[in-house]
């Protein structure tokens, strides 16, 4: 898995070389600077909201009112530690919500760049159709609609394991993995459609590979961190550096195939 992981890592730098060379930035600044406006708007109401859940919560069941009251150093650090790290957790699903609903919109876009991506890596054209355009479109939302059922599944399970103390500390971890490794299910499986692979057989796949799917998340959350411009170059990076990755060598042997 961590030679995957290094494998997706470095596709982010060949992404970048790709791109410059092929004069793709058309293609990566409209998207991204939507997903930019939509972030930015997101992460202000997400936070704003789930502050006020939390301490509605605890108002309500009296929790505040006790810790306050008991006014212990060591139980108000865990307090406002298990809050931060509720609060934390809260965001991520909210994230993970409002990906999906960027990825559901964005898919004709994301599987066109895919696409085209692959047709000058191979030097191979894709003839356009009607048909197989809506078909990639649907296939997209379709595998959003169930990656997003199941990532919701398993971080309400971790949001309950989150309320244990100290135990809960390693939530915020489990939550940001298991977040990094659908987005770049979401990425990697504009490639598989193109392959043939039907969407039980990209799963499998995928999940054969889950250092590919975990370092291109992992990357495309990194870029967060550089306001603004890594916003803006995330998606499109995301999307470009993925279908790279499937064509690394490595993972063309024989028995890495279905």
């Amino acid at each position: 898995m961590f030679e995957e992981i290094v494998i997706a890592v470095s596709s982010y730098f060949k992404a970048h070389h790709f791109i410059v060379k092929n004069k793709l930035w058309k293609w990566i600044l409209i998207p991204g600077l939507i997903y930019a406006v939509l972030f930015m708007a997101g992460i202000y109401f997400f936070w704003e909201s789930t502050a006020f859940i939390i301490d509605y919560g605890m108002t309500q069941t009296g929790l505040k009112a006790w810790f306050q009251r008991e006014n212990i150093h060591w139980l108000n650090f865990v307090f406002i530690f298990g809050q931060a790290v509720l609060q934390i957790i809260m965001m991520l699903l909210y994230f993970s919500w409002f990906k999906y609903l960027f990825l559901l919109t964005g898919s004709p876009l994301f599987a066109y760049l895919s696409e085209k991506t692959e047709s000058i890596l191979l030097n191979r054209s894709y003839a356009f159709s009607m048909k197989r355009f809506f078909s990639d479109i649907g296939r997209g939302i379709r595998i959003a609609l169930q990656n997003a059922l199941s990532q919701t599944v398993y971080m309400v399970c971790i949001l309950f394991l989150s309320l244990i103390p100290l135990l809960g500390w390693a939530a915020p971890l489990l939550c940001l993995l298991i977040e990094c490794f659908y987005m770049g299910f979401s990425m990697l499986d504009y490639t598989n459609e193109r392959k043939g692979l039907s969407s039980a057989q990209s799963v499998h796949f995928i999940n054969r590979h889950k250092g590919l799917a975990i370092g291109n998340g992992i990357t495309f959350y990194c870029m967060h961190l550089f306001p603004i411009v890594g916003w803006i170059l995330a998606p499109g990076y995301a999307v470009i550096a993925a279908t790279l990755s499937m064509q690394d060598r490595k993972l063309n042997k024989p028995s890495t195939q279905l």
